[in-house]
C-alpha cells in the first residue's frame, strides 16, 4: 500500500474546510437573486407609473406621485440590500483564498480570516435588514390604488371584493 504524504491529507483537510463557505456563497446568492426580482418589480412598476403619469390630475396625480416616492425609496433599500450581498459574497470569496493561502505560508492569517468572516456577516446582517425594510415599506403602501391606463376604472384595495 503507497505511503501517502502528509500534505495531501493537509489539502484534503482545507477542501473540506472551504466547503461550509462555499455554501454561504450559495446562500448570499440566491438572496441576490430574490433581491433582484424585487428590483426589477419596482422598477417596471416605475416605469408604468411614469407613463400614465402625464394623463391624470387631481387626487389621482398625487397618489401616482406618492407611489414613485415610494418606489424610488424601495428602489433605493433594494440597491443598498444587493451591494451589502455581493460586498458580503467578496468577502467570504477572499476568506476561502485566504484560507488555502494560509495553509502554505509561515505566518499566522488566522486573525484575518476571523476578521474577513465577521465582516462578511456585518455585511449580510446589514443586507438582510435593508431587505426587510424594503418588504415593510413595500407592505405598508398597500393603501394606494391600482392605476389602469385613461379612462379605466381605478380600483382601490380596500374596494375589492
Amino acid at each position: 500500500m503507497p505511503q501517502f504524504d502528509s500534505h495531501v491529507f493537509d489539502i484534503t483537510r482545507l477542501i473540506q474546510l472551504a466547503v461550509a463557505p462555499v455554501f454561504l456563497l450559495t446562500a448570499i446568492g440566491t438572496i441576490i437573486n430574490a433581491l433582484t426580482g424585487r428590483l426589477a418589480r419596482a422598477v417596471d412598476r416605475r416605469r408604468q407609473i411614469e407613463e400614465l403619469l402625464p394623463a391624470y390630475e387631481g387626487d389621482t396625480r398625487r397618489e401616482m406621485v406618492e407611489e414613485l416616492q415610494t418606489l424610488a425609496r424601495r428602489i433605493k433599500l433594494v440597491l443598498w440590500s444587493i451591494a451589502l450581498a455581493v460586498m458580503s459574497a467578496l468577502l467570504v470569496c477572499l476568506l476561502i483564498g485566504l484560507a488555502f493561502v494560509a495553509a502554505f505560508v509561515t505566518f499566522d492569517l488566522s486573525k484575518t480570516v476571523a476578521a474577513l468572516f465577521i465582516a462578511a456577516m456585518v455585511a449580510l446582517t446589514g443586507c438582510l435588514l435593508m431587505f426587510l425594510r424594503e418588504v415593510f415599506v413595500a407592505a405598508l403602501t398597500v393603501r394606494h390604488p391600482v392605476v389602469q391606463a385613461p379612462g379605466a376604472a381605478i380600483v382601490r384595495a380596500d374596494e375589492r371584493k
